[in-house]
């Protein structure tokens, strides 16, 4: 091909190749100008179904309305109260990340979440009693997208645990999140010892109601306006969050130094949020979630509104195919460890938070944060080469969350179903890593994406939803 391309400002011959990799590479080693146009097969086994919802005469139209719909999503912290009040959640009902899981199945990090919220809300005195109790099936176990929330890594939340309440009042949605608990050994990557129990029950006696007055004192405050400043100060939401954390802790502080309670209450509750790097995490998950709340439910849209794992499966829904979940194993993160700890230890990948992916953060901003390259592995180049991948497989960019580095250009944003399957293009997750056995806690981070099988799971049910012609 000897017509300028991409903008080659140049009459020279210019080669573009098409899959054939050691042919272009072979032509680069004799200077020979090569545009390789980086096409790749469909996912194996998809071909008539992507055919079929490539035709569909709704999915333009309806991806459109989706992803104006997450794009126009607002997310405020209205309040801080217990589950049980938010939700409905009963004595005897956990709730929990990913897709919906048995014991039997569950992975080591979520049983040990799960026992140490049996022994939060007192139905257990031993971690033994407690996982003898799991094992029987003495409680009811649930995800937590199925009650509007999300749940960071294993995602246990019991009736006592205090959880933040967010609010878009374009839609009319409501989302919520547990507190955050810091790192190391904490409930989320599946400790359990006394440690981590004392510090729950400090959260929900002291640390809870500070912030609910806080928040009734000086909300509400404007999580999305938070996210849209951290990611042109460094941050990209899921494993980067310094800047959105005190960005919160000013807005919280005033209402946190005049709530009714003794000082030195006050003053652990500010030592300890403003200690807490990822104290922000837990209100960037829930105000990405109702981003895609509000796509749920339009048929013929190929947009994904949920990405979750347990630490055994890993599940997406799509906008246009319910609440209908799509799985396959759950792959394990590839990262950095911290201390002694290997890729031995690590356990598959594991919690909610890939919903800052699906709401276009997190791994998909990662050219706003390249830092975080040194905390998940990777380097800086492989930061801005994953945000420019994620423009391939989703349907547009986000008119507020914006990438500096990238012209202010707005992050990739509504990950379509269709282009991953005709593409092989795998959404891009940066997460934290839960050690295999139960007890163990966080382990390391790191970097995965989703298997495939839920994307030609889900491509297989959307072809089916297409009406035949003539209906």
């Amino acid at each position: 091909m000897t017509a300028p391309l991409h903008g080659l400002l140049t009459a020279d011959p210019v080669v573009a190749t098409s899959g054939v990799a050691l042919f272009a590479d072979t032509l680069r080693e004799q200077a020979v100008p090569v545009l390789d146009a980086g096409w790749r097969p469909p996912l194996p086994g998809t071909e008539d179904a992507l055919a079929r919802v490539m035709a569909d005469p709704r999915r333009a139209d309806a991806n459109a309305l989706a992803l104006e719909r997450m794009t126009s999503a607002e997310a405020a912290l209205v309040d801080v109260r217990p589950a049980s009040e938010v939700v409905g959640l009963e004595r005897g009902t956990f709730l929990h990340a990913g897709p919906p899981i048995e014991w039997e199945r569950a992975s080591g990090p979520l049983r040990g979440a799960l026992v140490g919220a049996v022994l939060l809300e007192g139905l257990a005195d031993t971690a033994e009693e407690a996982e003898q109790q799991l094992a029987a099936g003495a409680y009811d176990l649930e995800p937590c997208h199925h009650r509007g929330g999300v749940g960071p890594m294993a995602g246990v939340v019991g009736p006592s645990m205090w959880v933040y309440v967010l609010r878009d009042e374009v839609h009319g949605n409501d989302s919520w999140c547990s507190l955050n608990e810091g790192l190391g050994k904490v409930l989320r990557y599946g400790a359990y010892g006394p440690e981590v129990i004392d510090r729950l029950r400090w959260m929900g006696g002291v640390l809870g109601p500070i912030l609910q007055q806080a928040v009734r004192s000086v909300g509400p405050v404007d999580v999305r306006a938070i996210v849209a400043q951290m990611l042109q100060m460094g941050d990209e939401g899921h494993n980067r969050n310094r800047a959105g954390s005190l960005m919160l802790l000013r807005e919280l502080l005033p209402g946190m130094i005049t709530a009714d309670a003794s000082s030195s209450d006050v003053a652990e509750a500010v030592r300890f949020s403003g200690a807490n790097e990822h104290f922000f995490l837990n209100l960037g998950m829930p105000a990405c979630k109702l981003a895609t709340l509000a796509a749920e439910g339009i048929p013929g849209s190929t947009v994904v509104t949920t990405m979750a794992r347990n630490g055994t499966d890993f599940g997406i829904r799509t906008a246009g195919t319910g609440d209908a979940w799509f799985t396959g194993p759950a792959n394990t993160p590839e990262g950095l460890f911290l201390g002694d700890f290997g890729p031995d230890d690590a356990n598959p990948d594991i919690g909610d938070s890939a919903i800052t992916e699906t709401g276009g953060i997190g791994g998909f901003a990662m050219a706003a944060a390249p830092a975080i390259v040194r905390f998940v592995g990777g380097d800086v180049p492989f930061a801005l080469a994953a945000t420019r991948r994620m423009y391939e497989v989703t349907v547009g960019e986000h008119p507020v969350y914006q990438v500096p580095v990238l012209g202010f250009r707005g992050t990739p944003v509504g990950i379509d179903t269709a282009l991953v399957v005709r593409t092989g293009e795998l959404p891009q997750i940066n997460t934290g890593m839960a050690g295999r056995v139960a007890g163990t806690g966080q382990v390391g981070a790191g970097l995965v994406t989703p298997p495939a099988e839920c994307f030609t799971g889900a491509i297989a049910a959307l072809a089916d939803a297409v009406p035949a012609r003539g209906e």
